[in-house]
């Protein structure tokens, strides 16, 4: 199955995302793959087995979204300009989504910008992260405040890189998934809630279709201008609760299924969606092992920490809210009120009250 990228409004760059068994990979250059140690223990060899090249390097980077930082780019860096790569040298992101993020923003840096490829190995990395070509790091501001759009050579995904997956990090992947889903496809959604993704045949049409409507989007919309800001639908909150907990408590799919809860109680509140379209999104998370709760100790903090949001522009937030199951809108003009009054119902006073009531 392949899936094309084609950004003719903007660059004319044309790639493909490949979605099928890793095929051998022949280049006439040299060749970093960039990885980390729980992926290189479980994958490497086969990637190697892959791999033609005239001359191959490997960078191993600590694990974490703790390590998304500058720091560690610099120390790619390093490691590519002591190995004599030039402007023909290619990097392969081998990982999840922060060995994919950090190693394109790399790509985009290294003599200005050398070619790169995904080889994403998690489910948040196959259906979202390695497509559209967004690359960056976090800084104690907030999450991928630096970085670049900068597309990739070709995107390949081999859904048995999943077998050795996690099931907390596989069901981090399913709120991008759900996520798709509420936005642009009601039938999807619907999909969803029956289906079984452990059976590889479900699994299979998921990826796919979550990669057909991430392509879509990103083909109309590369450098977030208009429609792809919809992709960010529980982001805007999420990026909050990963900043609140220092990126240690939830995983980047925790934290998002956590933001479309908050996002959705937001649109409920505005009269876009019903209650029973907010439980059935809540079930559905809740189907895949997500958490839905969230406690903020501080409104007023949690609130100006959304200012730092990329979106956000003239200290007015843009929130991705849902419009029914399968619609979308975006928000700038929302009273800070009415905001702050969705965040209390998530905050210590609000948990204490449920307690009395119960």
């Amino acid at each position: 199955m392949i899936v094309p990228i084609s950004l003719e409004n903007t660059q004319n760059i044309q790639y493909h995302v490949v979605i099928d068994t890793l095929p051998v990979l022949t280049f006439d250059r040299k060749v970093t793959i960039v990885t980390n140690p729980t992926v290189s223990a479980l994958h490497l060899e086969k990637l190697l087995q892959k791999i033609v090249c005239s001359e191959l390097h490997i960078v191993t980077v600590p694990d974490g979204e703790a390590y998304k930082t500058l720091a560690t780019v610099e120390m790619i860096l390093n490691e590519l300009f002591s190995h004599k790569l030039d402007r023909k040298s290619l990097l392969i992101a081998f990982g999840g989504g922060v060995i994919g993020d950090m190693t394109g923003f790399t790509a985009s840096l290294y003599q200005r910008g050398i070619g790169f490829i995904q080889i994403p190995t998690t489910l948040l990395s196959q259906v979202d992260a390695s497509v559209g070509g967004k690359t960056g790091v976090n800084n104690q501001f907030g999450k991928n405040l630096i970085g670049a759009f900068y597309q990739p050579e070709a995107v390949y995904i081999d859904i048995d890189f999943l077998k050795t997956l996690p099931k907390r990090e596989f069901s981090a992947g399913i709120a991008e998934i759900v996520k798709m889903a509420v936005m642009f496809d009601k039938a999807y959604f619907d999909f969803l809630m029956e289906a079984n993704l452990s059976n590889k045949e479900s699994l299979e049409k998921v990826i796919q279709r979550s990669v057909e409507l991430k392509a879509e989007v990103v083909n109309l919309d590369e450098k977030e201008s208009g429609i792809r800001a919809v992709l960010n639908y529980g982001h805007t909150f999420g990026h909050v609760v990963e900043n609140e907990t220092h990126y240690k408590t939830y995983l980047h799919g925790e934290a998002v299924a956590i933001g479309m809860v908050m996002a959705n109680a937001l649109a409920f509140e505005l009269g876009l969606i019903t209650q029973e379209e907010v439980e059935t999104v809540k079930a559905l998370l809740v189907k895949y092992d997500l958490p839905t709760d969230y406690l903020i100790h501080d409104v007023d903090a949690f609130y100006d920490k959304f200012f730092l949001d990329k979106k956000s522009a003239n200290n007015k937030i843009k929130f991705i809210l849902p419009h029914h199951i399968g619609g979308h809108v975006m928000e700038s003009n929302i009273d800070a009120l009415v905001i702050k009054k969705v965040l209390a119902s998530f905050s210590l006073n609000s948990f204490d009250s449920a307690r009395e009531l119960a």
